[in-house]
């Protein structure tokens, strides 16, 4: 399958020493299927930092994903929104699971302002939920979180 990350760099060996830590699903290599999401990322991207947008292409065999540790959430659950919240607020930036990969929807870019909320009590958690859903309707991501699945993805 055909995999995209948005950015304003070419990415030809990925470092995850070089990804963010209190990312939705920890310190990762996130990537998406859908080509445009990826795009709006890298505009986004270029516009922040005064730069071009670069949609980088990989290229993953699907049938390698029962080799690996594997978390997949198909929707914006309670369980979802509970590893997200732990993941963008962890002190040391740590990533609090074991898995390879972690698929999912994506969190809106207003997630920080809600956990602010929702740690004040102003907000329930199920409020919190809501809140942190992408304004564009669900999109999915993909963590590349450990370096022997990075190993497997093809720069195209």
């Amino acid at each position: 399958m055909k995999l995209y990350h948005g950015s304003t760099v070419d990415v030809a060996h990925v470092d995850l020493s070089k990804s963010k830590p209190n990312k939705d699903f920890g310190r990762a290599f996130y990537l998406s299927s859908d080509k445009e999401q990826a795009m709006e990322m890298a505009q986004f991207r270029a516009e922040f930092e005064d730069a071009r947008p670069v949609l980088n292409v990989y290229e993953f065999d699907e049938s390698l994903f029962q080799q690996f540790r594997y978390k997949r959430f198909e929707d914006y659950t309670e369980e979802w929104a509970h590893f997200v919240y732990d993941h963008r607020t962890e002190p040391k930036g740590l990533t609090l699971h074991d898995y390879d990969i972690v698929y999912g929807p994506i969190a809106n870019d207003r997630v920080g302002a809600q956990i602010a909320r929702y740690k004040q009590g102003y907000i329930s958690f199920d409020e919190f939920l809501t809140r942190i859903k992408y304004i564009k309707g669900v999109t999915f991501q993909y963590a590349f979180c450990t370096q022997r699945v990075i190993d497997k993805l093809i720069k195209l």
